[in-house]
């Protein structure tokens, strides 16, 4: 068995888990076009620097190929990812 060495204690403060719903700024298509917004997917794999987002629509590279199974790598550290916002639902007045 291959023995594991780290520098320092693995930090068990994740700020992402397998199962989160994360917000991810990337090329995406929306009503027929290609944009680039916030875009909500489903964190699938968390590595020590890297984690791995599936989403439901089509995401694409910068340079404009698609990415399989809808499922983008990002450093965890990355400014273009972050948790899902969650929104205040009006209230409907009933009438």
């Amino acid at each position: 068995m291959t023995e594991i060495h780290f520098t320092s204690a693995p930090d068990k403060d994740e700020t992402y888990e397998v199962g989160s719903q994360v917000e991810v700024f990337c090329d995406h298509d929306k009503g027929g076009n290609r944009i680039r917004d916030w875009l909500v997917g489903t964190v699938v794999q968390v590595d020590p620097k890297m984690i791995a987002i599936q989403f439901q629509q089509n995401v694409y590279l910068t340079d404009g190929w698609m990415v399989p199974d809808r499922v983008l790598w990002c450093p965890k550290e990355s400014i273009n990812i972050r948790l899902v916002r969650k929104r205040k639902r009006s209230q409907i007045k009933s009438r």
